[in-house]
């Protein structure tokens, strides 16, 4: 009896051991986590881990490898707002071509591809285009941009206003000087397209003088003799603000749609001149047509002059 009633506290005794060693075995475990979720961090590491990572700076956009050069033939308005020696630069870290050019009035700039002596024309004569390229000189034309002409001269007796008939009129009538182009060029193909449509002779006023030179000598030159003349508003406004001289001239016409100057791009046709670079003046094409760069040439003179020399319109028929 003694012996039974010893086992049975020796039983008990094992029992009470066991079940102490369980109980203290759960309570030092961790909590299971439920399926799909991670153990919570200590507040350090998550502070740590949570801290954004330090950003590299972006690396500067490598230039296009250099291919060589681009000659085009050109009006001298382009030249004489700045805007191609603003474009250059750009054009050859986008493209690798090294662009140069031949400022010329349009017909001369005409001429050149003719001849097959350019590889890209940018004029302002859309008829004379057209013609260009009937005749095979050229591929296809594309718009560019365009600006307007305006006639600058003295604020008498010539009162502002956008009626460019009445202008012209009162400049034969009352035979005031006159500058003109003379040369050829789209400027020069404007206003004489003004004087036939208005049936008016220029050989009447004795002071109609040409000029035969680009426009901003032109300017300058009406401005010495108290002349009137037709320029594009871009070289207008470039000349009126950093001639060397102080130009005494304002607008006097400005505003008439017979006065939209247009600008259009041209390859030289290959087929005619195979020698010539027509990769990179498709190239020039398509960069001074695309998106981003007519947002440039939209902004270019905003800042110096109050107002673009040059609205964008590539993609248009005009």
């Amino acid at each position: 009896m003694k012996k039974t009633k010893w086992l049975a506290a020796l039983l008990a005794a094992v029992l009470c051991v066991g079940l102490t060693a369980c109980g203290s075995k759960e309570s030092t475990e961790e909590p299971a986590q439920p399926a799909g979720t991670e153990a919570a961090e200590p507040e350090e590491t998550r502070t740590e881990e949570t801290e954004p990572e330090a950003q590299e700076p972006a690396e500067a956009e490598e230039p296009a490898e250099e291919k060589g050069r681009l000659m085009m033939a050109t009006t001298t308005s382009t030249e004489d707002t700045g805007l191609l020696d603003y474009l250059k630069p750009l054009f050859l870290k986008d493209t690798g071509w090294d662009l140069e050019w031949t400022a010329v009035g349009t017909g001369e700039a005409l001429k050149l591809g003719e001849n097959g002596d350019v590889d890209v024309v940018l004029v302002h004569a859309k008829a004379s285009e057209e013609e260009f390229i009937a005749n095979g000189f050229g591929v296809e034309r594309f718009p560019v941009m365009y600006n307007d002409f305006v006639v600058v001269g003295p604020a008498e007796p010539i009162a502002k206003t956008d009626d460019i008939e009445s202008v012209f009129k009162q400049i034969i009538e009352e035979q005031l000087p006159f500058v003109s182009r003379g040369d050829d060029s789209g400027t020069d193909k404007k206003e004489k397209k003004i004087w036939d449509n208005l049936g008016l002779d220029t050989s009447t006023d004795p002071n109609y003088v040409e000029s035969g030179q680009g426009m901003g000598a032109t300017i300058t030159m009406a401005d010495e003799q108290k002349a009137y003349c037709l320029t594009d508003r871009g070289t207008w406004l470039k000349q009126k603000k950093d001639a060397d001289l102080n130009i005494e001239l304002d607008i006097v016409c400005e505003g008439s749609k017979d006065l939209l100057n247009q600008y259009g791009v041209i390859a030289v046709n290959p087929e005619k001149y195979p020698e010539l670079n027509n990769e990179g003046a498709n190239d020039f094409i398509e960069w001074i047509c695309s998106d981003e760069v007519q947002k440039l040439i939209a902004e270019y003179g905003v800042e110096e002059y109050g107002q673009a020399l040059f609205t964008p319109n590539a993609g248009t028929d005009n």
